[in-house]
């Protein structure tokens, strides 16, 4: 990878990532606090205010899956949760993905295209507050989520499985609230247009000079934290 920063706090004085800069996207495990979903990154922007990543189509990404090999959206809902899982190196064929995130707050934004870079919609994806370091960022995935559209219309989705995440015990009451809460001050930031959403990111394009980003070997590796 080709960043290995000695300090990726995003505070007054410290270093952040330039744009070209690949770095790892990753999620813990609910249930076991594992690394359990990689996703190699291209840096677009690294500021005080906010990380933005480039997720190429051809990127080589780190996915659940149950034990048995079956994918985990094909499992029925009432044991995706409490089956062994393990995981599998798959590559993302489709369009790809534009992350963004500000520091510490619970969820970061997504921005999906068709193939012919027809803008598709922003997913706000509620998650812990990305914690950086040197190789990149890491976080813990809070199952409910919110799409939203080019009229600006939204919605709740997957609360089906963050009802499921509850009662397989991955998420206590009060933690469950917390996520609420979060989704939304979420709901607020989107009524009111606020960042990112007025920030027309759904015209950006990648440099076509970046190269697809590798996935590294020791990809779940435990990280020191420098920031958050």
């Amino acid at each position: 990878m080709a960043a290995e920063t000695t300090d990726t706090t995003g505070t007054a004085g410290g270093a952040f990532w330039a744009p070209g800069d690949q770095i790892l996207w990753r999620y813990r495990d609910n249930g076991t606090g594992r690394f359990h979903i990689c996703r190699p990154v291209t840096v677009v922007e690294d500021t005080a205010e906010l990380l933005a990543v480039w997720m190429a189509p051809g990127t080589d990404c780190v996915k659940p899956l149950l034990a048995d090999g079956t994918p985990i959206h094909r499992e029925p809902l009432a044991t995706r949760y409490t089956k062994p899982r393990t995981t599998s190196v798959t590559r993302w064929f489709g369009p790809g993905v534009l992350k963004l995130a500000r520091p510490g707050e619970p969820w970061s934004v997504w921005l999906f295209w068709d193939a012919d870079w027809r803008f598709r919609n922003w997913y706000v994806n509620l998650e812990e507050p990305l914690a950086r370091w040197a190789g990149g960022v890491d976080s813990e995935d809070h199952f409910l989520d919110i799409a939203v559209y080019p009229d600006r219309r939204w919605e709740w989705k997957d609360e089906d499985e963050f009802a499921q995440a509850q009662q397989a015990g991955l998420m206590t009451a009060a933690q469950a609230a917390r996520v609420r809460e979060a989704g939304h001050a979420a709901v607020e930031l989107i009524e009111s247009w606020g960042p990112p959403f007025a920030a027309d990111w759904e015209r950006w394009r990648p440099d076509p000079s970046w190269p697809v980003p590798g996935l590294p070997g020791d990809w779940d590796r435990t990280p020191a934290r420098v920031g958050a």
